[in-house]
């Protein structure tokens, strides 16, 4: 003879949802950046993208919540101090040259602008997030490597998380329009690797390998635009770094005082 056992299942409600399941999050997103009128006439995939949810910062790089990308990239919550986390990806190629990607003009922010490999934000979501230095870094490359197949079509075996140098964070603000802009603390990481490229075309229009060379003659066609951070960095610290490649990176690896812009 079998039996049946019959399971009382206790009613799940508002009320006791956090009692019974304590790892639930109750505050629900209400709002998309579909319906923002800040975002209208803009791209649809990128206004998407607009959801996603960027780390916010303190001064001193640590997490103290999290904010929508649009949030994040307004003007007016910038120039009131609103920061949030993000990477730039220097990717070379066995024959030391950078790979450079001309940003698509369907971007928000900084269209059309040529700059380092990939730049980006790791996600307020496990595994790239972190409140210390070293599990920051380890969601950062968590993140770049997400990014670099999502904008170049990159696979993950081709760029393994060990192979991310982390050399420094820099922190620094820029206006892209009237409307948007930057305001970060990014993580810099280097890493070479000979690379399939699969460019997405809503996020990359053109990409370029260059040599030091090649790079600095870019600076000087006034018909080429290129991102704040990327001119920074190339102002201040690039070519250093780039001089060492083959010599190593240790000296200038795990800097741990962020680098105020």
């Amino acid at each position: 003879m079998s039996t049946t056992t019959t399971t009382q299942t206790t009613t799940v409600t508002a009320d006791n949802v956090l009692r019974l399941f304590p790892e639930v999050d109750t505050r629900l997103s209400t709002t998309s950046a579909a319906a923002d009128h800040d975002l209208e006439g803009y791209d649809e995939e990128q206004i998407r993208l607009m959801d996603e949810v960027c780390i916010v910062l303190d001064n001193d790089d640590k997490p103290i919540g999290s904010a929508s990308k649009k949030t994040c990239h307004l003007m007016k919550n910038i120039d009131q101090g609103l920061l949030h986390r993000a990477f730039s990806v220097f990717l070379f190629d066995s024959n030391n040259r950078l790979l450079l990607q001309q940003r698509a003009p369907e971007k928000i922010t900084f269209p059309n602008m040529w700059t380092n490999t990939c730049c980006s934000h790791p996600l307020g979501v496990p595994g790239e997030t972190g409140a210390e230095l070293e599990a920051a870094v380890q969601g950062v490359r968590v993140a770049a490597q997400r990014k670099l197949n999502h904008e170049l079509g990159i696979k993950a075996e081709q760029v393994p998380l060990d192979k991310f140098d982390f050399l420094t964070r820099i922190h620094y603000k820029a206006p892209s329009d009237g409307k948007w802009g930057e305001h970060e603390i990014d993580y810099i990481l280097f890493i070479k690797a000979d690379v399939d490229l699969d460019i997405n075309p809503n996020e990359v229009q053109a990409t370029e390998y260059a040599s030091e060379a090649d790079l600095k003659s870019m600076f000087e066609d006034e018909a080429l635009s290129f991102t704040p951070w990327f001119k920074l960095i190339c102002n201040t610290m690039l070519f250093d770094w780039w001089d060492s490649l083959e010599t190593g990176l240790d000296k200038y690896k795990g800097e741990v005082e962020i680098r105020r812009m």
